[in-house]
């Protein structure tokens, strides 16, 4: 469920907002800020897939060893159909993709898939500006703790910390320096304390949000 990550072991580290499929225009964006892949990180807040032209290789940035991702709501969704041969929901949220797959592309898709079985819900990591925390949605705690036991369906989907904070309110979280969370599309960064919310809704013709922590 944690992860914890070294910043000390590469130059510059960046965190990117939702991917969903946008592979290409990530490519661009990182080409744009002279990313180089054998000294520099790039970590996803998750939904990789779905929506976007090209799901399949946004999932194998997973095999880079230059890319880490949190596990997103999308890839849950994803999980849920392959485990319970239930399409519908995935289908309904951006999965129609992999039915229109040819045979061997599905193979490749599936086994990609299953490997995102393996993707932390949450990341830690100390780097140049202190400890930083990732996930996908929230941290649903008002105090952080590495290995503290926090509800995966709330990381994966809740929305209730952002809205209220939108509405002029809200609680924020100690434990850490900063949190970086994704999930809701919204129209640019929004920065309450120390939470951050960077999903810019790219696949939605909306910006991608990158931001250099290192």
């Amino acid at each position: 469920m944690y992860q914890k990550l070294d910043g000390s072991k590469w130059r510059h580290i960046w965190i990117v907002g939702d991917i969903h499929g946008c592979y290409q225009w990530l490519m661009d964006e990182l080409a744009r800020r002279d990313f180089n892949p054998s000294q520099d990180l790039l970590i996803s807040v998750g939904d990789l897939i779905d929506r976007g032209p090209d799901s399949i290789k946004c999932l194998e940035l997973m095999r880079e060893n230059w890319f880490r991702a949190v596990r997103g709501n999308h890839e849950q969704m994803a999980l849920d159909a392959i485990n319970n041969n239930d399409f519908s929901l995935w289908a309904l949220n951006g999965g129609i993709w992999f039915s229109s797959l040819s045979h061997p592309q599905k193979l490749i898709a599936m086994e990609l898939l299953k490997e995102t079985g393996s993707l932390p819900h949450i990341i830690e990591m100390t780097c140049d500006n202190g400890k930083n925390v990732v996930a996908h949605a929230d941290y649903p705690s008002a105090h952080y703790e590495w290995g503290k036991s926090v509800n995966k369906q709330q990381i994966l989907w809740e929305r209730h910390r952002l809205t209220t904070f939108m509405c002029g309110k809200g609680e924020g979280i100690s434990g850490a320096d900063h949190f970086w969370f994704g999930h809701t599309p919204v129209d640019k960064r929004y920065d309450f304390g120390n939470l951050h919310y960077i999903d810019t809704g790219a696949v939605f013709g909306g910006v991608f949000t990158l931001v250099q922590l290192q």
